[in-house]
């Protein structure tokens, strides 16, 4: 049986003898990516609660395609606990920190009588059990966080901006380095990743922040808003590789299949979640928000 790596390599020869497959997988790709950004911009657009509602769906969908992958290593994660809290982790961030922090502790607290009670229940399936929504509600909360913390349409363009910019760095580091990368950043867990693509992503980042500088909507300079382009930027590559080691670990290319040219929604979302959360402290510690 073919390995992954193996696996994307025949389905690229193939692309490459059949022009027309190529340009259908990528027309696919378009479609069903502009279909997801303007639904998740639509949300944001529509207020706090909408966001929240729509961060809960994706955060549960995150953990789903998570728990499934960690099933493939073996471990066995209480999808009752672990599902109902990612879903949750977004919502309570539509109160103050207090109901965050509450999620949290209720989370700990159930996980831990599971194992104490559940003589079957091994300390590694506590550990992906607690991972998983953590991974996923609990750090994509954030653009809750972010929507509610400026009111009206200011708080929804600053969401969406720094949204688009983690979207922006992603399709630049894919263009810059499909033209002209020829180091590889970590092949052993992302092969297609390279350091010119990395240095191209940054600068996108970087462009849409200055944008958001520019609107004069905000307390943010262009100095503050550079270094947060590229912080945000790099913070989103982590989680790219995160869960790209995830999925190297279990042998899987792709978490879910539920975003036709994409794959899973822990996919699509792997840079939103680190890079969001990365955002929301850059503009407190800034005094933006």
């Amino acid at each position: 049986m073919d390995t992954p790596d193996q696996q994307s390599r025949r389905r690229l020869r193939q692309g490459e003898q059949n022009p027309d497959s190529a340009f259908s997988r990528f027309m696919t790709r378009v479609v069903y990516g502009l279909l997801y950004v303007g639904i998740f911009i639509g949300c944001l657009l529509g207020g706090t609660i909408s966001t929240a509602i729509f961060i809960a769906v994706v955060s549960w969908l995150c953990c789903t395609e998570f728990f499934d992958m960690m099933r493939r290593d073996g471990k066995m994660p209480s999808t009752v606990l672990g599902l109902p809290a990612a879903a949750l982790f977004p919502v309570a961030a539509l109160g103050d920190s207090h109901f965050l922090s509450a999620a949290l502790f209720l989370l700990v607290l159930s996980v831990g009588l599971w194992y104490v009670f559940s003589p079957r229940c091994r300390i590694a399936d506590v550990s992906v059990t607690l991972m998983g929504p953590v991974y996923t509600g609990y750090m994509l909360s954030s653009v809750v966080l972010l929507r509610d913390a400026v009111p009206g349409f200011p708080g929804a363009l600053l969401t969406v901006g720094i949204c688009a910019s983690l979207w922006v760095s992603d399709s630049f580091a894919y263009l810059v380095g499909s033209k002209i990368g020829r180091h590889k950043m970590v092949p052993k867990i992302s092969p297609n990743k390279s350091w010119e693509g990395f240095v191209g992503g940054i600068v996108g980042s970087v462009i849409v922040w200055c944008i958001l500088a520019v609107t004069g909507l905000y307390r943010l300079n262009i100095p503050y808003a550079m270094l947060c382009g590229v912080i945000v930027s790099i913070l989103g590559v982590f989680g790219d590789l995160i869960e790209s080691r995830i999925k190297r670990g279990v042998g899987v290319k792709d978490s879910g299949n539920l975003i036709p040219g994409h794959g899973g929604m822990l996919d699509r979302n792997d840079s939103l979640i680190f890079g969001s959360i990365t955002a929301q402290l850059l503009l407190i510690i800034g005094g933006v928000i």
